[in-house]
């Protein structure tokens, strides 16, 4: 079973307009709602590629009841550790050139005891797990190590995680020494305090945050596709171009089709094809669909996966 953590869950609004123009109006074309967090999303990818999956998530306030009822509707289970504060509400605004605009909430206060419960449902769990995929933000004055616990307790049960996080979670996760990581440009470029511009700044990034801990990175650059290294190679996966018409969850897609692949025995090389081709077929989908494991295929077979 690959076993998923959201620990910042959100409802997510999708708000789907003509155009983003800087000081002019937009035309909303269609607006929706959904369960949202980077857990859930790798959640909805691996089940929908077959494989066995349990969503761990966080609820509280009105506004969990509504997140609980929406991940009602999911195809895969979940369990939810219920806290007191409300959860959070995140706004996306994507035109349909791709164009994006992500607003996010910081999410609720979290109690020590709240956070053991969150603890205890994972140790609970990792008995049936091969993966943990640790996914998102953490909620503030939760401790920036709070997922470096969970690297730790699986790995004694060897479990493999994925950490997909930002800022000081990154920071901290990172030298935990995690399975692999999966930090897109701008966190990457966070997490190391300098602009990548270049192919070879790509590459020096990747062993870098491979220096740090993790036994395996992947940089995620958007429509460039992956630059990766399990510290004897890097490797650089192109997808073919498309028309995007929303970017946003491509990454969750991409980290969730990665482990799916790497869980089915896949290389290092094949399973980041996987990822890349998962990430561009899930970008050429409106609003927050995800592709499927025939449309990830068809991607699959453009994907260019070369060694640097």
């Amino acid at each position: 079973m690959i076993l998923t953590l959201t620990v910042n869950p959100a409802v997510d609004r999708t708000v789907l307009v003509d155009r983003l123009v800087f000081e002019d109006r937009a035309y909303i074309q269609s607006r929706s709602h959904s369960a949202g967090g980077r857990g859930i999303n790798a959640s909805r990818v691996i089940q929908s590629f077959g494989a066995k999956t349990l969503a761990i998530v966080i609820s509280g306030g009105k506004i969990g009841e509504q997140f609980e009822h929406l991940l009602s509707h999911e195809q895969f289970p979940a369990e939810v550790v219920r806290v007191k504060e409300e959860i959070r509400t995140n706004f996306t605004i994507v035109d349909k050139h791709g164009l994006a605009i992500k607003l996010n909430e910081l999410g609720p206060q979290l109690t020590n005891k709240e956070l053991d419960s969150v603890e205890k449902a994972v140790a609970h769990h990792l008995k049936e797990a091969q993966w943990l995929m640790l996914c998102g933000s953490i909620p503030p004055a939760v401790s920036p190590d709070f997922y470096c616990k969970l690297i730790e307790m699986a790995k004694k049960r060897g479990v493999r995680t994925l950490l997909d996080t930002d800022g000081d979670a990154l920071v901290h996760g990172v030298e935990a020494g995690p399975t692999v990581v999966t930090p897109n440009q701008q966190e990457a470029e966070r997490l190391l305090n300098r602009a990548l511009i270049t192919r070879a700044h790509f590459h020096e990034a990747a062993s870098r945050i491979h220096a740090m801990g993790p036994e395996s990175v992947l940089v995620s650059l958007g429509s460039r596709g992956v630059v990766a290294t399990d510290g004897k190679h890097i490797i650089e996966a192109v997808p073919p171009r498309i028309d995007a018409l929303s970017p946003i969850g491509a990454g969750d897609a991409m980290a969730a089709a990665y482990v799916w692949a790497q869980s089915n025995r896949h290389d290092f090389a094949d399973a980041v094809r996987w990822g890349v081709a998962e990430g561009t077929a899930t970008a050429r989908l409106p609003g927050m669909e995800f592709a499927t494991l025939p449309q990830a295929k068809e991607i699959y077979k453009s994907v260019e996966v070369r060694e640097v």
